[in-house]
């Protein structure tokens, strides 16, 4: 135990009567963009000793399904503001090569949305969520894109997928309508207002020829930009009834070191997200309608962005193709982050239907590769894949802690346990919990519903000594998640203690 901590004590009281809501399998999405090496080395690499015969890593799809996303945003991100989707269909030999000004390189085109489908189809039949590019482009390339996916055939763009392999249909539920149009380094940003009459513009086209698509407007890219709040306001008046979900971005850092604040950073996203669904409930009531818009938290993880390279390349003569960007390497510290900001989207199972953890691999990612070499799990894998193995169709619970605080400079006093719990789908109880103290015990009662009979509890638990220890190419297992023996089960009570800067869950049935 560090120097000057001390052990406290905590209460936590489950009732699977008190219910929040079902929780949505797109709760456990995640992000492919064509930046870096996500799609080229990441999950696509003809060559690779374990690529199939259309070029995906297999050892990639075998750690995707472990990882347990579902639904897949694709192809951005900043990305998509200008990128030309008819570019990325046809024979591989007649795509062009485009510049792509968002992460200055050279887009091969060598994977498009016939190759996501293909390979959503070969991970676990994903859904694949579409963005259209809103920067550069409009209404009239969006409905041609949604004309050549989701038409059947008959018709000159339809008739164009089915030439290119496609017979049927890709059925494309949900789409976004562009990506973080209120950020002054998109291309193509607009104001609120401009931004708002084309979406609406948009929405209401793409409605014309497929009425029940599931549409997303874009929210602020983060909650500090100045016009956050305003932006959401006014966009919704624009564009109420005509789409189901508004976005959400963040990405969580220790600002000048803050640790302490950081390993808070899920109630900042709980405080996050109680905003918006403000917003949303207030544009509700002026517009008089009964059509609810959900949150699509669509981009969030840890991100340090000052360790970035993000500016590089650089240069009118230097365009690489898939070049080492974002590649962030995940320390257990950031696990127990990541499990947090995951409890908090669970904790709101009944405003955010919809999450992407940005982004899939390489890119700040949960699984790293390397070109012709191994792939292996970062540390943030594992919270995420524990957590949607066990929540999957399962129903948020309320909870009620009592327990200690910790002061933080950035959000002020907040619980010093991230808590929530999830009823699952075979009717026993999952409880998943962070530590966000930096040196402090935690010795928690969990109190369950009486009027159930449990017998067993499992616990896994990440944490480490070392907050800093990570996963690498050549210590791919250095952290892991441990079943650990510190839980008892003495009828209705279950005692364990928790670690400081660690993440746990608890299995009861």
């Amino acid at each position: 135990m560090p120097e000057g901590a001390a052990t406290n004590k905590a209460r936590l009281i489950v009732d699977d009567e008190f219910e929040i809501a079902p929780i949505d399998d797109r709760l456990f999405g995640s992000f492919v963009e064509h930046l870096g090496r996500c799609v080229y080395t990441g999950i696509y690499e003809p060559g690779h000793p374990t690529a199939d015969a259309d070029g995906f890593r297999q050892d990639v799809i075998d750690l995707v399904r472990e990882l347990g996303a579902t639904t897949i945003r694709y192809p951005g991100g900043n990305f998509v503001s200008g990128y030309r989707w008819e570019d990325g269909v046809g024979p591989k030999d007649q795509r062009p090569r485009r510049l792509d000004t968002a992460w200055h390189s050279t887009e091969t085109n060598q994977f498009g949305l016939h190759e996501m489908v293909k390979w959503l189809g070969k991970v676990n039949g994903n859904e694949l969520m579409e963005a259209v590019n809103l920067g550069t482009r409009g209404l009239g390339n969006a409905m041609d894109l949604l004309e050549y996916a989701n038409v059947p055939g008959g018709t000159k763009l339809s008739e164009e997928r089915r030439a290119n392999g496609a017979d049927k249909p890709f059925d494309i539920r949900m789409w976004c309508l562009g990506n973080e149009m209120d950020g002054p380094w998109q291309l193509g940003h607009k104001t609120a207002e401009e931004y708002g009459r084309l979406a609406a513009k948009v929405a209401a086209g793409m409605r014309q020829i497929d009425p029940n698509l599931e549409l997303v407007v874009c929210g602020s890219s983060t909650h500090d930009m100045e016009t956050y709040g305003a932006w959401e306001e006014t966009v919704l008046d624009a564009t109420y009834d005509l789409v189901d979900f508004v976005s959400c971005h963040s990405y969580s850092r220790p600002w000048n070191g803050d640790m302490q604040s950081f390993l808070a950073s899920g109630a900042d996203m709980e405080a996050f997200i109680h905003e918006i669904a403000a917003i949303v409930q207030s544009v509700k009531a002026r517009h008089k309608t009964s059509h609810q818009i959900y949150l699509s938290f669509d981009e969030w993880n840890v991100w340090y962005k000052a360790n970035d390279p993000a500016n590089n390349p650089s240069g009118i003569g230097n365009w690489p193709t898939a070049p080492r960007l974002l590649e962030q390497i995940y320390s257990v510290t950031d696990a127990a982050v990541v499990g947090d900001l995951l409890i908090s989207l669970m904790r709101n199972a009944d405003t955010v239907h919809s999450a992407s953890l940005a982004q899939l691999v390489n890119v700040i990612a949960p699984i790293m590769t390397e070109p012709g070499g191994p792939a292996w799990r970062q540390t943030i894998f594992y919270p995420f894949s524990l957590s949607a193995r066990f929540a999957k169709n399962g129903t948020a619970l309320e909870t009620v802690l009592d327990g200690p605080s910790i002061d933080t400079q950035a959000y002020g006093e907040v619980s010093a346990i991230g808590h929530t719990a999830v009823r699952c789908k075979d009717g026993s109880l999952a409880i998943f919990l962070v530590n966000r103290s930096l040196r402090d015990d935690t010795k928690l009662e969990i109190a369950l519903p009486a009027r159930r009979r449990f017998s067993a509890a499992r616990s896994w638990t990440l944490h480490d000594e070392d907050g800093s220890a990570s996963n690498t190419l050549e210590h791919p297992d250095r952290v892991t998640p441990q079943v650990t023996d510190n839980v008892t089960i003495d009828g209705d009570t279950i005692s364990v203690n928790l670690a400081p800067v660690s993440w746990t869950l608890i299995h009861v049935c």
